[in-house]
């Protein structure tokens, strides 16, 4: 169990779950090629012009991310000093994959002036030393979001936009992922439908992990100059659905 729970860790985010689990596990090499087409909602107008939003400060970014009385039903904890890498630590063979690379790994994308994290666990239905073997597995298997902030100066939250929407179209075939000293093969960025902020976009990520699909759930939207970012994965292997609820609530809190 535990050798299969941190090869998953590894496979979902290359360097990031020390957020979830202070092991990594070994991921998979591959040359990373293919090309797909995305289906990803284009810019609105906002998007290239107009005057720049105001720029959100750390401090106020901590004050309008997502916490605990904000998502019933989930378990919401801030990140400790050194859990998140450096945006340097993480790298593609793909150069135009490395937005949704970052953006797995609790990174903003681009070059923010402030970011802010949080994850968020989805509390299981039944809990506590009553639970049964196969209520426990439930447990290791709720779905885990990651949810940064990060704020930019002039047009950079549309600009990491941007990137975002052109790895969505560049890297639907897959790419390999090197972060913690392991290469992990993205296998397939599959679009997906989401509506929130000023502008939008989602994707269904599949990772290879030893020859089985392993599937997480990625959502970024911006609003004015916040860029928004989600990542969600399980231990059992498979998220089916995005994080709508916590999506939701963020773009509440940033208006």
């Amino acid at each position: 169990m535990r050798t299969s729970m941190r090869s998953a860790a590894v496979a979902a985010t290359a360097v990031s779950l020390a957020l979830l689990v202070t092991a990594c596990g070994g991921g998979e090499k591959s040359d990373g090629k293919g090309k797909g087409t995305g289906k990803d909602a284009a810019p609105s107008a906002s998007a290239t012009s107009g005057a720049p939003a105001k720029t959100l400060s750390a401090a106020e970014l901590e004050k309008l991310i997502v916490e605990q009385s904000d998502l019933p039903g989930h378990q919401v904890q801030k990140d400790k000093a050194g859990e998140i890498p450096p945006a340097s630590a993480v790298s593609t063979d793909k150069p135009s994959c490395k937005p949704i690379a970052d953006a797995m790994s609790y990174i903003s994308t681009g070059k923010p002036a402030a970011s802010a994290q949080r994850k968020a666990i989805e509390v299981p239905k039944t809990e506590g030393a009553s639970a049964s073997p196969e209520e426990a597995l439930g447990a290791l298997a709720a779905p885990v979001t990651g949810v940064t902030l990060g704020s930019y100066d002039g047009q950079g939250a549309q600009e990491a936009f941007a990137s975002l929407k052109t790895a969505g179209t560049d890297c639907a075939g897959g790419f390999t992922l090197i972060g913690g000293g392991e290469k992990t093969k993205i296998s397939e960025v599959a679009p997906e439908t989401v509506t929130a902020g000023e502008e939008a976009l989602a994707w269904t990520v599949t990772t290879d992990l030893d020859g089985k699909p392993f599937v997480t759930k990625l959502v970024v939207f911006r609003q004015g100059s916040t860029l928004a970012s989600f990542s969600t994965l399980s231990f059992g292997g498979t998220v089916k659905a995005l994080p709508k609820d916590i999506v939701d609530a963020q773009a509440a809190k940033l208006g």
